[in-house]
């Protein structure tokens, strides 16, 4: 009885794994058949693939960019701990936010060459309208990797091909060295936060801010920003900077000693 189980078991054990199989093979088969002859449209410039091949590609491709480049900025912190901790190896393949920056990338991607080609077919033309449409869709893979960095990069880099889209549609006056302004107005936005309402920084950034200046953006006599309304103190309560009266309009409330 306990070897007819024991064949009974180890003969349902294949039958799964026969399946999984078929389910792959059938899968492969039909992802080939459809890459291989799905539509592609007249105004669509990826000769080489169609349409469907074309978003899928597009995704397989920047998923893995995306998981690789999460491995590699783990890699540092995941060596340093290796010979205490060697569990942690397999932290650096098997991690959420590794998928989580390919989901973004590759459905970013997709969504973007997939709205783009669907325009086209509904349309039946090419558009540079059409980028607009699909750039904004793309921004819902944000979800999968909500970065403030990205964003705020992405936010820039739209402001800055909108004036130049303008200016070579002669509706915009040029300015000199004006993707720098605007990069920097960007910048501004990340620093003034760091200085008026720190609680709404990313905390990651909120750290990187401190080893960039060497621990001075929290050094900042912040309780006077609070008239603001902005709690700029809120992280730092109790916290009152040593100020030489030399070089206050009005008495500190904690003055340095002077020798």
């Amino acid at each position: 009885k306990t070897a007819f189980s024991r064949t009974d078991r180890k003969i349902k054990h294949r039958e799964k794994i026969s399946q999984s199989m078929n389910i792959l093979a059938l899968t492969k088969k039909l992802m080939d058949k459809v890459c291989k002859h799905g539509p592609r449209h007249r105004c669509c410039k990826h000769y080489e693939d169609n349409c469907i091949s074309y978003c899928i590609k597009g995704f397989v491709r920047m998923f893995s960019i995306g998981y690789l480049i999460q491995c590699c900025l783990r890699i540092p912190s995941t060596f340093r701990h290796l010979f205490t901790e060697p569990s942690r190896l397999l932290s650096l393949f098997y991690n959420k936010e590794n998928f989580q920056l390919g989901a973004f990338l590759g459905s970013f991607v997709s969504i973007y060459k997939g709205t783009s080609c669907f325009l086209r077919w509904v349309r039946n033309l090419d558009d540079e309208l059409h980028a607009l449409v699909a750039g904004a869709l793309a921004g819902i893979s944000m979800m999968f990797y909500k970065s403030t960095t990205i964003s705020m990069y992405l936010a820039s880099k739209l402001v800055e091909t909108i004036y130049f889209k303008g200016i070579e549609a002669g509706k915009v006056p040029y300015f000199p060295h004006a993707d720098s302004i605007i990069y920097a107005i960007s910048t501004s936005i990340c620093f003034q936060a760091a200085v008026m309402e720190v609680q709404n920084l990313r905390p990651s950034y909120w750290k990187f801010l401190l080893r960039l200046t060497n621990g001075r953006f929290a050094v900042m006599n912040r309780k006077v920003l609070d008239v603001f309304g902005t709690e700029a103190s809120k992280n730092f309560q109790g916290f009152i900077p040593k100020l030489d009266p030399r070089y206050t309009v009005v008495p500190p409330e904690r003055p340095l000693e002077l020798s």
